[in-house]
């Protein structure tokens, strides 16, 4: 469904299990930090509303989004966690860079899921522009990273 057909931050509360015996693993890009700023805000305020400790939601940085990949990869390996969420912002610009970055990212989650013995959440927003970007993490049409956290706690349960 197109986003803009629903609000990314509405969800069913009563279909969401309790997180409270969960921990997770963020990991988000510096890069558009305005926006991965927000979309971080928006997951951890939701995981901590399902039960999560914030003594088990464990934060890392990589400096760019296709370095997600290999950040969401050492989580799998190394954390302990129930999910792994990654959360990063590609705008796209005057040359191909968006379409290489979108589609790697795209794969290297695909794989680490097939792979994984956790389920690593995709939470890359891919826009045209920046107001689209607004939209999504925190403006018109919600935040990704509620969506996101939400995403995680039911597949962590799966």
């Amino acid at each position: 469904m197109a986003t803009y057909l629903r609000n990314l931050s509405e969800y069913d509360f009563s279909k969401v299990p309790d997180a409270s015996n969960m921990c997770f693993g963020i990991v988000v890009a510096e890069w558009n930090p305005e926006i991965t700023g927000k979309l971080l805000e928006g997951c951890v305020s939701t995981l901590e509303k399902h039960g999560t400790l914030p003594e088990n939601i464990h934060v890392k940085t990589v400096p760019g989004s296709f370095e997600l990949i290999y950040g969401a990869h050492q989580m799998c390996l190394n954390g302990g966690y129930d999910a792994v969420i990654i959360l990063g912002c590609v705008i796209r610009g005057d040359t191909p860079h968006f379409d290489y970055i979108c589609e790697g990212v795209t794969y290297g989650i695909a794989r680490l899921n097939a792979k994984s013995e956790i389920p690593v959440i995709y939470g890359l927003l891919t826009t045209n522009d920046l107001q689209q970007a607004e939209d999504r993490s925190g403006g018109r049409l919600g935040n990704k990273g509620d969506e996101c956290a939400v995403v995680a706690i039911k597949m962590a349960k799966f």
